[in-house]
């Protein structure tokens, strides 16, 4: 078989990439990158030194794995690219209970929870984009991860240049801030590849100060045994929150969204497009005595397809009875 010249695999490859971006695009993502899949040498290095200053609070997940995290070849051989989608879930309501109530009866939802669960929303996107680079790769194999598998995906999104990471560790782009999901995709097809990103976070330490816990003990640096997400969402229903946390959850009932709040670069958000993500009922608040009045059929009905579901009835109603303290 005469082998393609050089010149024409070249132009194939940058009509092929220009396609795949510009396919990720019509489903619904905004923003996409291609990273060569090489090992993550100086991020496991810093992910190693988090992990063992135990800022991983536990979480035995993360500390599985490995070589995996290390070089995703060892997930799916001979990988050669790992695609990264963002997907904005910003909306412009506020963390506000209706005028006629009281604030402090009220308990916030960080805003990725206000919609539908986005491991039921992003997956079939990704599938699609995975069956168009099978489409113009008939060889390719692909792989499809998100906010699942030992995958390191702030440190793809870095390389992917979708963004930087910012100093609240989220990563951050100039176009459409850090409202939102990301999405990977591991493939043994061949794509051009984009470059990472400058910092801009410059001399600003706005997460840092709002922090209600001070969980952000550095630039960059989570540690999540005083993080809020990490107690309201991650613990189970019978841990009690440790004074330090419990005295400054700051009315978040789900998560907490303030070091987003603050930061600069979500000033230029715009709207998702993403009617999946619209809150539900204009809800971004629940009242707490309701919360506390919950039965199971009404919570399982209520929250069904939700991310809220995750901290499991049990849960919700320990964090609303933190809050009332």
């Amino acid at each position: 078989m005469t082998q393609k010249p050089h010149q024409y695999l070249l132009q194939e490859k940058i009509e092929q990439t220009a396609h795949i971006k510009a396919f990720a695009k019509e489903c619904g993502f905004s923003l996409v990158g291609i990273a060569e899949a090489v090992p993550l040498e100086q991020e496991m290095v810093r992910f190693s030194e988090w992990l063992s200053k135990g800022f991983h609070a536990g979480l035995g997940y993360m500390e599985r794995n490995q070589e995996k995290r290390y070089d995703v070849r060892n997930i799916l051989p001979e990988t050669r690219s790992v695609l990264v989608v963002a997907q904005n879930y910003y909306t412009p309501h506020q963390h506000l209970p209706p005028e006629h109530e009281r604030y402090e009866e009220y308990g916030k939802i960080s805003r990725y929870a206000w919609g539908d669960d986005y491991h039921d929303v992003i997956p079939p996107k990704l599938e699609r984009i995975a069956d168009e680079i099978k489409r113009l790769q008939a060889e390719a194999h692909t792989k499809v991860y998100t906010d699942t598998g030992a995958i390191l995906e702030k440190q793809w999104a870095v390389r992917a240049g979708i963004g930087w990471q910012g100093k609240h560790s989220n990563i951050i782009s100039r176009e459409i801030g850090s409202w939102f999901f990301l999405g990977i995709i591991l493939t043994t097809a061949e794509f051009l590849y984009d470059a990472p990103v400058q910092d801009f976070c410059g001399t600003c330490t706005a997460c840092l100060e709002a922090c209600p816990t001070g969980a952000i003990v550095q630039p960059h640096v989570v540690d999540a045994n005083k993080c809020i997400p990490y107690w309201t969402i991650e613990t189970k229903p019978e841990r009690e929150f440790p004074p330090e946390v419990a005295q400054n959850l700051d009315s978040w009932l789900f998560g907490c969204d303030t070091c987003q709040d603050v930061c600069p670069w979500n000033r230029f958000q715009r709207d998702t497009d993403e009617a999946h993500f619209h809150a539900r009922n204009a809800e971004t608040a629940l009242h707490l005595d309701s919360v506390l009045d919950l039965q199971q059929e009404e919570f399982s009905e209520r929250f069904r397809k939700s991310p809220l579901k995750r901290s499991k009835m049990a849960g919700l109603k320990r964090n609303a009875e933190a809050l009332k303290k």
